[in-house]
């Protein structure tokens, strides 16, 4: 599988990771404390050939997706299941470069492009309170399987609104996404 845009990663593990899994060139940002210097590479990349965002499904990972979003709009995002990213070895890190092969080009056919037009979700701040997935009992754990099945990555409840805003998310996908996770507690 060739990759045509660049895909901005955290670190070399990242990038053998990548290589491994598809045919793509990488910038590794080096951490969440993104220089200047990157920002700019990210931004030429996006103009010249498009960049794929596909960070560790952690809050520095989302951070970094912050920021390069701020500073180059426009970006496609790609994410991976903070449990398809956990190291099998106890206590280790939660990474991109722990993914499989398959779970990387998952995350690959599957990207979101954000950008600055205005796009109100249709999906209220109550309808979640009432379905459980913010300040509820299990509300944690319910975002987790909503964003796997959107393929948005994990949120805090305090992102959850922000993240189906920025990835124009329907009511029509939000209410599959519903019917997914539905389907799968009834297995």
């Amino acid at each position: 599988m060739k990759i045509k845009e660049i895909i901005v990663v955290e670190g070399k593990d990242d990038t053998i990771a990548i290589h491994r899994a598809v045919a793509a060139d990488t910038i590794e940002t080096n951490g969440s404390a993104i220089s200047k210097k990157t920002l700019e590479r990210i931004k030429k990349a996006q103009e010249i050939r498009g960049v794929i965002v596909l960070t560790d499904p952690d809050f520095p990972g989302n951070k970094i997706r912050q920021t390069i979003d701020r500073y180059v709009p426009g970006c496609k995002h790609a994410f991976i299941e903070r449990g398809a990213a956990q190291s099998k070895r106890a206590g280790a890190s939660l990474g991109v470069e722990h993914a499989s092969d398959d779970v990387i080009r998952e995350a690959l056919a599957n990207v979101y492009t954000t950008d600055n037009e205005a796009f109100t979700s249709e999906i209220t701040q109550e309808e979640l309170i009432a379905l459980g997935y913010l300040g509820g009992p299990g509300s944690k754990e319910k975002r987790a399987i909503l964003g796997d099945v959107l393929k948005i990555g994990y949120t805090n409840g305090k992102q959850l609104m922000n993240r189906l805003r920025m990835f124009h998310i329907t009511r029509e996908q939000f209410e599959a996404a519903l019917a997914e996770i539905e389907k799968g507690r009834l297995k």
